[in-house]
């Protein structure tokens, strides 16, 4: 069976594993929270302006004139329960 790799382009586990043909198990690296948490702070931000725009855009609170970004996003806030008429 042809390997997408050669062997020298492998990890030094995944190397090791199929050198030995056993199977070995090969270690998953670890990511902290602290490398994790601008990610994490990223995706909450978009969320929180995707909600925004779904569900409160073009009322009582909205940034934008016009009836533009209640148009594009109306089926969407259906679709999850936001009501708009």
């Amino acid at each position: 069976m042809a390997h997408a790799f050669p062997p020298a382009q492998l990890p030094a586990t995944a190397a090791a594993a199929r050198a030995d043909g056993a199977g070995a198990p090969v270690a998953l690296p670890t990511v902290s929270l602290r490398e994790l948490a601008p990610f994490l702070l990223l995706a909450l931000v978009l969320g929180a302006l995707a909600v925004y725009f779904v569900g409160a855009e073009q009322g009582a609170t909205s940034l934008l004139g016009g009836h533009v970004v209640h148009e594009f996003v109306h089926d969407g806030r259906h679709l999850i329960g936001f009501p708009c008429h």
